[in-house]
């Protein structure tokens, strides 16, 4: 467990070591900020009796965050130690594959999180100046982020794959890219066969984000997007440990 945590505190520390982890923060917090300064400037020509959390997510800035933001996240994870040379390093060290995922895994996440912090501190202030308590509702924000966590596994964990199968940060990039984009379309897809029956009209609908982070916005937490995430979190984790183990033995 110490060679876990040591792999994830490593994983960590090197978004802080390099411009590309601050570029990245620079970058969400001002999607961040300019999205919630476009709110407010509605809010003050028009009152709305919708979460202030539901407004972020129905923008296009919170879903660049996820979108293009993961795969810069989980790009260099693999690829970046096969470009430098350490992964040859990192597989012959006595920790088992599964640890060196898991804790790749964990420093990205653990980082995606950190990203999103400053949502807290934009809720707050507009909860201080508005004297609206509904503004900060301890459930909306902790389902919010609950969501915000979910997709998050989903996501990191499909780059995951993407950086263990390549040697290039941009491929891995694009590939995750990708493969994340096909995933959010299939929520314009649910509404188009919403009204359809059949399993294959259902599964298009159990697998909304759209409609799944509309739930947690507005202080839902569904079963069903639980289910999904964690699911597919743990099905691109394995198809990146078997890549890792494969790897190993060649």
């Amino acid at each position: 467990m110490r060679a876990y945590w040591t792999l994830v505190r490593r994983e960590l520390s090197s978004f802080f070591v390099s411009w590309t982890g601050y570029i990245i923060i620079s970058g969400v917090v001002f999607l961040i900020g300019f999205s919630f300064t476009s709110l407010l400037r509605g809010l003050n020509a028009e009152a709305t009796p919708v979460p202030l959390t539901q407004l972020f997510y129905e923008t296009l800035y919170f879903w660049l965050v996820l979108l293009v933001v993961a795969p810069l996240i989980t790009m260099r994870s693999f690829a970046m130690e096969k470009a430098t040379g350490t992964y040859e390093t990192l597989m012959t060290t006595p920790v088992g594959d599964a640890q060196v995922v898991l804790a790749k895994f964990t420093g990205a996440l653990l980082f995606y999180l950190i990203l999103w912090l400053p949502l807290l501190g934009c809720i707050w202030i507009v909860r201080a100046y508005s004297n609206d308590p509904t503004a900060f509702e301890a459930g909306t924000v902790a389902s919010t982020y609950c969501g915000i966590f979910l997709l998050g596994c989903m996501y990191m964990s499909l780059g995951i794959p993407a950086s263990a199968l390549t040697r290039s940060q941009i491929i891995a990039a694009m590939f995750s890219f990708a493969v994340g984009i096909a995933l959010f379309m299939v929520s314009f897809l649910s509404k188009s066969v919403g009204s359809q029956s059949g399993w294959p009209s259902r599964v298009v609908s159990y697998m909304g984000l759209m409609e799944h982070m509309r739930d947690f916005a507005h202080g839902i937490i569904d079963s069903r997007p639980v289910i999904m995430s964690l699911s597919l979190t743990v099905f691109f984790l394995f198809l990146t440990w078997k890549s890792v183990e494969s790897r190993r033995w060649r």
